[in-house]
């Protein structure tokens, strides 16, 4: 084929007989007491919330920020390093829950946040991990009992648990975490 065609197109579909399909186990919801738990809220400074598998709660924020000799793509590379680093630090990671925004403020902001929701996801199915999202509204109402709460509300809601977050990003991830354990991950 040459260029002038257009590009090659190739389909494959895989068919498994009714009896391969009956004898795979159904997927199992993860057991959120038994490994770490992570939560986070995507952005070029992301904040983050793990519970490890003893039950130490770590948050904190990092920063994706790329310099102005980077490349496109570095933010995301750096991303998917610091991930590969925490299931390294961790071990068994159980899910991975992060913030499910629906609207942005800005273009640019949109575009970072979808890199790294792709880069996320893609992660987490390489290694056969759950994730979920959750809505913003859902969180704040767990964290402080209204779905239109401010920044400073959820901050506030946090540190009245007995964390203190650094910012917004970083109660974000409590807040989700908080929410991901309290609900079983939105089963109770």
């Amino acid at each position: 084929m040459t260029e002038a065609e257009g590009p090659l197109l190739v389909s494959l579909q895989m068919n498994l007989p009714n009896s391969e399909l009956a004898s795979q186990p159904a997927p199992q919801a993860p057991d959120l007491n038994r490994s770490t738990v992570i939560a986070l809220d995507l952005g070029t400074i992301t904040g983050f919330a793990l519970r490890t598998a003893d039950s130490n709660i770590v948050s904190g924020t990092v920063s994706f920020r790329p310099s102005r000799y980077d490349g496109g793509g570095i933010r995301y590379l750096r991303f998917r390093a610091w991930l590969d680093s925490i299931a390294e630090d961790t071990g068994s990671i159980g899910a991975v829950y992060y913030e499910e925004v629906r609207r942005h403020l800005s273009t640019d902001a949109a575009h970072v946040h979808g890199g790294l929701l792709a880069t996320l996801t893609a992660w987490c199915e390489q290694r056969s991990i759950a994730y979920q999202g959750v809505p913003v509204g859902t969180i704040k109402r767990h964290a402080t009992g209204k779905g239109n709460a401010d920044k400073a509300a959820v901050i506030a809601a946090v540190r009245a648990r007995g964390y203190n977050p650094a910012d917004d990003n970083e109660a974000d991830a409590i807040a989700i975490l908080l929410w991901a354990l309290e609900t079983g991950g939105g089963v109770r």
